[in-house]
């Protein structure tokens, strides 16, 4: 449609038909100008009277059942009590813990890579320094009590400040870590254990950072 029709002014014949009187351009514009703040107003109010309400919503808690709690495992007192940590004389037996010694061995040349010739002997050392000796075939090579210097056999057990060993002898023997030397043989590698810088339980050896130093003799 054409815009002009729409603006145009209603004949005179028109208004008198319809009983409408032509308003001029002011009063139109006026009018427009009015209603639209009236309506604006009122949309405006309704905002403000019909306001959002939030519900509070709190899930229900679960009930703990008892079976739920964790199984606490025994302390080292009750593990003292029950004699947890010793071997009975009848298993006190060097042939029982060869299979253990060979399972030692593969686990060892695993961690080195092979222990080939070729071998960096500051990098095997420092391996050496985390792993788990249990089953290691160990010697006493220095001590500051002679009765222990020349003993070996298959580590069975080892503490914070103790090697548990067995010996060929069927022999349990408790030789202590500190003013100690141990040495150890793999594959033709020889490592030695200087106790007193291992005075540590395995667990906590392989998580601790070593830092090269030297070492002070017996």
């Amino acid at each position: 449609m054409d815009e002009r029709l729409v603006r145009a002014k209603i004949p005179t014949e028109l208004e008198k038909v319809l009983g409408v009187e032509s308003q001029p351009k002011s009063k139109a514009e006026a009018f427009v100008q009015a209603f639209l703040q009236s309506s604006t107003r009122q949309d405006t109010n309704s905002l403000n009277t019909h306001k959002a309400v939030i519900l509070g919503y709190a899930r229900p808690k679960k009930k703990k059942s008892q079976n739920s709690k964790k199984a606490r495992g025994l302390n080292a007192r009750q593990k003292r009590e029950m004699k947890v940590f010793q071997i009975k004389p009848e298993h006190q037996r060097y042939e029982l813990f060869l299979p253990l010694h060979n399972l030692w061995r593969q686990y060892i040349i695993d961690l080195c890579n092979g222990l080939k010739p070729s071998s960096n002997p500051q990098l095997v050392q420092q391996k050496l320094l985390k792993a788990d000796f249990h089953g290691a075939i160990i010697t006493v090579v220095r001590s500051k009590c002679p009765s222990y210097v020349g003993t070996t056999g298959i580590l069975v057990q080892e503490f914070k400040h103790v090697f548990k060993i067995i010996t060929k002898e069927d022999r349990l023997k408790v030789i202590p870590k500190r003013n100690s030397v141990f040495a150890v043989e793999i594959n033709g590698f020889v490592s030695y254990i200087y106790g007193s810088k291992f005075e540590q339980r395995a667990s906590e050896r392989s998580a601790k950072k070593f830092k090269v130093k030297g070492t002070i003799d017996l």
